[in-house]
């Protein structure tokens, strides 16, 4: 007769094997199913009465001791090793798919050290396999967004920048992009990253304009708690974020003496210092900028340090503005109908002549960007199959000729025909209201001149209150 605790003790095993997650089965000195919990019915489809008195050959398992599961159950490795440490294999359900499980398996012995039996779990790995897979085709579409073939351009002048893109993949180098605002400097940061040995580390992208001083030396190195007012938690910054892959600092022209001297340290050290910490943080990453502007003319003006450019022009590239590479403009024209195409589900084919003679004709100043908008802009208006020059934004098709664009803020810009002001800009901010992208896009400037012409006046980045 069995003693009252003995049977409750058996009734706890019971239902903690019932309740398990993991699938849990047990296997008599012969090898034979004895017990089969409910996850093993979910993991495997056998049901405990289609399992028991069967060998785990039933579940067909790839690995086991590095082999197939054996014929004779004796033969099983088990016998020998007295346990199976966790192992990452493959079972084959009942409905015929192969199910990807974590196995392990340990003898038991009675007092004689005589086998009972076999205890062996299975953990289903499922979830985990499915969100592999996420991570795999979001690399893999990360590594199609940043193919060469994305970089659109058959032209001479662009066939020279993919020469220099495929050279800058196979270095560490230190990497300048140099161009026009809108001509697609972070799809060549993007391209030398994704097809470098660090494409599956992180490509941190940081715009230096957008920031004040004393908040984008936070944004690059990190602080402490406490640090400055504010500070109410440590942070880490973006360079350790980038650890192991590519940091890519956009408009790094705009950047002041004081994070020059910063950035120049960490290039030649490899170390950074969060804000309000003297330790050194050792960072294992590639550094790739980019301007719109002549760094070498700063540095002859003494507003751009000297050593810290040649650290950073190891290897530069130029990218040509899209007036240069005109034979280029029906490619990214029909590149860019295709995109829309599929964003708003129309089925525009193609564009009428006379649209693209004035598409050919315009300069351009705001580059392949300005493009893309333009197109965008016609898909608004489109109604037809093809778009016609009255689908194109208005300054396009009413400005017969315009001269390339200046980024020089003392400079008058193209499309106003006459010197930008303090005033003037004042005038189109509240005619935008406070909108600096259509501000931009009215003068042929990029939003980053926008801004630096408000630094410049003194004018308020938001719109005042009446």
């Amino acid at each position: 007769m069995n003693h009252p605790k003995d049977i409750w003790n058996n009734q706890f095993a019971n239902l903690l094997l019932d309740s398990m997650a993991e699938g849990v089965f047990t296997l008599n000195a012969d090898s034979i199913i004895r017990s089969w919990n409910p996850s093993m019915e979910k993991i495997s489809g056998y049901t405990a009465k289609e399992a028991i008195g069967h060998t785990c050959k039933l579940l067909k398992f790839s690995n086991c001791f590095d082999r197939s599961c054996p014929g004779n159950a004796q033969e099983c490795g088990i016998f020998q090793k007295g346990t199976v440490d966790p192992t990452e294999c493959k079972l084959m359900h009942k409905n015929g798919h192969l199910v990807s499980v974590i196995k392990s398996a340990r003898l038991v012995k009675n007092n004689n050290d005589s086998v009972v039996g076999i205890v062996e779990t299975v953990t289903d790995l499922t979830e985990l396999t499915l969100a592999r897979q996420k991570i795999e085709e979001t690399q893999q579409k990360l590594l199609e967004i940043h193919q060469f073939g994305n970089l659109i351009g058959k032209s001479h002048v662009m066939q020279e920048v993919f020469v220099a893109i495929k050279a800058a993949a196979n270095s560490d180098a230190t990497v300048l992009i140099q161009g026009e605002s809108g001509t697609g400097k972070e799809l060549v940061a993007g391209a030398i990253h994704y097809n470098h040995d660090r494409f599956q580390k992180p490509l941190v992208i940081v715009n230096c304009s957008a920031l004040p001083e004393s908040l984008l030396e936070s944004e690059l190195f990190g602080h402490i708690k406490g640090a400055f007012t504010g500070a109410h938690r440590d942070r880490k910054g973006r360079f350790e974020a980038a650890d192991g892959g590519t940091i890519f600092l956009d408009e790094i022209g705009d950047i002041s003496p004081f994070i020059q001297l910063k950035l120049l340290r960490a290039i030649q050290e490899k170390q950074i210092e969060r804000v309000g910490e003297s330790t050194k943080r050792y960072v294992d990453i590639r550094i790739i900028t980019a301007t719109h502007k002549n760094l070498y003319d700063r540095v002859a003006e003494g507003l751009f340090r000297e050593d810290l450019y040649y650290r950073l022009k190891v290897f530069p590239i130029q990218i040509p503005p899209l007036r240069k590479r005109k034979k280029d403009i029906p490619l990214l024209i029909h590149h860019f109908i295709n995109q829309f195409n599929q964003k708003t589900k129309k089925a525009i084919k193609g564009i009428a002549p006379d649209a693209l003679r004035v598409l050919m004709d315009y300069q351009w100043p705001g580059n392949v960007r300005e493009l893309e908008n333009a197109i965008e802009h016609a898909f608004v208006l489109c109604s037809d199959n093809q778009i016609s020059i009255f689908d194109l934004p208005l300054e396009i098709r009413q400005m017969e000729y315009r001269p390339a664009a200046n980024d020089n803020p003392d400079l008058p810009p193209t499309r106003l025909g006459k010197k930008i002001t303090r005033s003037r800009l004042l005038e189109l901010l509240h005619e935008c209201g406070w909108n600096k992208a259509e501000v931009a896009r009215q003068i042929g400037k990029s939003r980053t001149s926008v801004w630096q012409y408000m630094k410049k006046w003194d004018i308020p980045l938001t719109m005042p209150e009446d």
